[in-house]
């Protein structure tokens, strides 16, 4: 077993400079980089507040006393630790890829790359892989050894080929993505599959209630998925992960084959999570499965937006630590404005 699979270090080397903060004020116990909502002893000054009996003399700012013969108080903010759940889909739809990763793959080397961002700045990291119901939980710890760990659940979790085909196969240039081809048997035509789109995609609401319960209140989860699921449980389950406190994160993993069909001449399309094929000619598809893909992107984007989830769509063909890079750059303005607005 190669449990160091996913750490890839060129990418962990160009983004260790980067920080993964909360977006929210969080709580802790431990000195990390990130703000609490309780004052304390620290290094950064907060706040003056007027002395009332009973406070400590040694908190008296005595230079303003000497200045304005008034007694104020010095109050400090708490830099504490934060939580962090990656939540990694291991449906079989993660197994396709047409480029040098999988979905998968590349999902679970970004999670493995924040999972080293994380405990690099004293953060607890946990990890749960999910498809129709959660696979494997492992609860959050700060120790370095705790990043092999992580990596061996994302490994043992891997969707595995066997309970459909390759997602795609071109007569003309042979097969295409990851998985083994097997006899698939029935075949439908793509007007059948269409009408029952809905039901066939895992629907993870009570997944996500799930996660939300098992976990401290006011943490960080970060979702890694290709989001090919019934979008009301999508948004049912943000929604109960928000009403936990929990900020959340939702990096959209999707190869550039799912989003710009660049397919040409006669295919048969075999399914990863159903047993079917649909042979058919792209080109006289592409127009309608583009305009149904930009409608469905945009969907979840505003989906997320309005339940004030953190979205990025990632696509494979993008080199991680780039892709990272500019994530956290954005989200780390996104943070320090809001910051500044509290105050």
């Amino acid at each position: 077993m190669n449990e160091n699979k996913y750490f890839h270090p060129e990418t962990l080397k160009r983004i260790s400079r980067l920080d993964l903060r909360a977006r929210h004020v969080v709580d802790g116990f431990l000195s990390g980089m990130h703000k609490s909502r309780h004052f304390g002893n620290s290094v950064e000054f907060r706040q003056h507040r007027q002395y009332v009996a009973g406070d400590d003399l040694r908190s008296v700012d005595w230079k303003i006393w000497a200045k304005q013969d008034r007694l104020f108080v010095k109050q400090y903010e708490v830099d504490t630790n934060m939580r962090v759940t990656l939540l990694v889909d291991v449906s079989q739809s993660m197994r396709f890829g047409g480029g040098a990763m999988s979905k998968y793959e590349y999902a679970c080397t970004a999670a493995a790359s924040l999972a080293y961002l994380a405990i690099r700045q004293q953060d607890a990291v946990g990890c749960i892989t999910f498809d129709k119901a959660t696979r494997d939980f492992l609860p959050s710890k700060m120790k370095q050894s705790h990043l092999i760990a992580i990596s061996e659940v994302m490994f043992r979790s891997a969707p595995e080929a066997g309970a459909g085909g390759s997602l795609v196969v071109d007569a003309a240039a042979g097969k295409m993505g990851t998985g083994t081809r097997k006899d698939l048997g029935s075949k439908i035509e793509l007007s059948d599959l269409l009408a029952d789109v809905k039901g066939s995609q895992p629907e993870i609401g009570d997944v996500m209630r799930k996660v939300a319960e098992s976990i401290r209140s006011n943490s960080l989860v970060v979702i890694f998925s290709d989001l090919l699921m019934q979008r009301d449980g999508l948004f049912k389950g943000l929604r109960y992960l928000k009403s936990k406190g929990h900020d959340v994160m939702v990096l959209h993993i999707m190869d550039d084959m799912e989003i710009d069909f660049t397919l040409g001449g006669p295919t048969r399309f075999e399914g990863l999570e159903l047993p079917v094929q649909i042979r058919c000619d792209p080109r006289m598809l592409r127009d309608g499965y583009i305009e149904a893909v930009n409608a469905y992107l945009e969907e979840v984007q505003q989906g997320c937006s309005k339940l004030m989830c953190d979205y990025s769509l990632f696509r494979t063909s993008v080199p991680l630590d780039a892709a990272i890079a500019a994530y956290l750059s954005r989200r780390n303005l996104i943070v320090r404005n809001l910051t500044s607005v509290r105050r």
